[in-house]
């Protein structure tokens, strides 16, 4: 898979998971993400924060995140998109 097939597929992956894009499309996130370790980890990270979210529906919103937490998620998903380890 390559970086830009990822960042499609990235950019899709909320649509994709609340079913608001069309039946081929979908069809076709599936095949890349079953083929492609990284945007498997990236789904089911998105899968479980989605989850978290709608938990804590109600409750009091959490604190932003420090500075350092934020580089480093975002560290950690361009290396995810770029195969570096």
């Amino acid at each position: 898979m390559t970086r830009q097939e990822c960042s499609e597929i990235f950019a899709m992956l909320s649509e994709y998971l609340d079913r608001e894009i069309p039946p081929d499309l979908c069809d076709e996130i599936e095949r890349h993400i079953e083929d492609c370790p990284p945007c498997v980890a990236f789904v089911e990270s998105l899968r479980k924060s989605i989850a978290l979210c709608k938990a804590l529906k109600g409750e009091a919103p959490l604190p932003p995140l420090p500075e350092a937490v934020r580089t480093q998620l975002l560290d950690a998903w361009r290396k995810s998109t770029t195969g570096a380890q």
